[in-house]
C-alpha cells in the first residue's frame, strides 16, 4: 500500500451495482475524516467518476458545477445516480446526485467534449513564486500539534500542500490580503489515465480554496468556534496535467458578505501551463467577527 494515495485511488474506484432505473447507479466508499464529515473534494471527485463511466471514452470532462446540499457521514458509503441528460455530436451532459440515507448530499452537472481545435490563449502564471522545495510542508508546520485534525493534515492527506506566503492552520500571519498561492502534489504516483488525474485534481481543488477569505481577515483554521462549509463548487479543465507533479494553485477572494465568502482559483503546471480554473462559495461563520476587522 502507498498510504494516503492508495486511499484516494480506492475512494475513486466506484462499483457499478447493475441497478438501472432511468439512471445509472454506482456506489463508493467514504474516506475517514477526523471531524466525521465527508470531505467535499471526495464526493465531488466521485460524482465526476460516476458521470465519466457513462460517456464515450473519447469525450473528456471540461466543466462541472455542483452544490453541496448536506454534510456527508464518513461511516456510510455513498450512492451515485447519473442521469444522461444529453449526447450531441461534440458534447455530452450528465447530472449526478450523491445520496446517503436516501437524501442527496451533492447535486452536480458536468459537461464532456470530444476533442477539437480552436482559438487558444491563457492568463500567465504570476512571477516571483518561490519553488515548492523551499517551503515548509504541513507536517513541518503541524508536527508538534497533538490533535486529530493536525495529525490528519500532517500525515494522512493524499496531497502535499505548501503555502505562499505561509499556512494559516494555526495563525494567519502577514498582510491581511485576500489572496494566496499553494503548491500541491499527490503523495505518490497515479495511473496514467488522464480521467483519473482530472478527477483527482477536482478532489484537490477543494483544499484551501476558501483560505483567501480567512486570510483577508486574519482568521486561522484554529480560531475557536470557526465554522466553514462549502456551498457550491465550479470547475473548468482547460488542459491535461498530472497531479503527481507539482501544480501551483493561485487563489483570491473578490468578496465576502452575508456569512458567505467567494474564492476564485487558477491551477498551473510548474512550467506555467494553465490547466484549470475554480470558483467556490462557502459559508464562513466567525465568532466575534468584529474583533478581526
Amino acid at each position: 500500500m502507498n498510504g494516503p494515495i492508495d486511499g484516494l485511488l480506492s475512494t475513486l474506484h466506484l462499483t457499478d451495482t447493475g441497478a438501472r432505473t432511468t439512471e445509472d447507479i454506482f456506489t463508493g466508499p467514504s474516506q475517514w475524516m477526523p471531524h466525521g464529515r465527508v470531505f467535499g473534494g471526495q464526493v465531488l471527485a466521485q460524482s465526476l467518476i460516476a458521470a465519466m463511466h457513462t460517456v464515450p471514452s473519447d469525450r473528456t470532462i471540461h466543466s462541472a458545477h455542483g452544490y453541496f446540499l448536506r454534510p456527508g457521514d464518513v461511516t456510510h458509503p455513498i450512492t451515485f445516480s447519473v442521469d444522461r441528460l444529453y449526447d450531441g455530436r461534440s458534447f455530452s451532459t450528465r447530472r449526478t446526485h450523491a445520496f446517503q440515507n436516501g437524501v442527496p448530499i451533492l447535486s452536480l452537472i458536468a459537461s464532456f467534449q470530444h476533442g477539437d481545435d480552436g482559438l487558444e490563449h491563457q492568463v500567465d502564471m504570476p512571477d516571483g513564486i518561490p519553488d515548492p522545495e523551499g517551503l515548509p510542508t504541513a507536517a513541518e508546520v503541524l508536527g508538534e500539534v497533538d490533535h486529530d485534525v493536525a495529525r490528519h493534515m500532517s500525515n494522512e492527506r493524499a496531497f502535499d500542500m505548501r503555502h505562499i506566503p505561509s499556512a494559516i492552520y494555526l495563525s494567519a500571519d502577514g498582510d491581511r490580503e485576500p489572496r494566496q498561492a499553494v503548491w500541491m502534489k499527490a503523495f505518490g504516483r497515479l495511473p496514467d489515465d488522464p480521467k483519473q488525474h482530472r478527477a483527482a485534481l477536482a478532489y484537490a481543488s477543494d483544499y484551501a480554496i476558501l483560505e483567501p477569505v480567512l486570510r483577508a481577515h486574519g482568521v486561522a483554521w484554529a480560531t475557536p468556534g470557526l465554522r466553514v462549509a462549502s456551498l457550491d463548487h465550479a470547475m473548468w479543465w482547460h488542459r491535461d496535467a498530472r497531479v503527481d507533479e507539482w501544480l501551483l494553485y493561485v487563489q483570491e477572494s473578490p468578496s465576502a458578505s452575508g456569512g458567505r465568502g467567494l474564492s476564485l482559483g487558477r491551477i498551473y503546471t510548474r512550467d506555467g501551463v494553465l490547466v484549470a480554473s475554480v470558483a467556490q462559495e462557502g459559508m464562513i461563520r466567525v465568532p466575534h467577527v468584529d474583533a478581526f476587522d
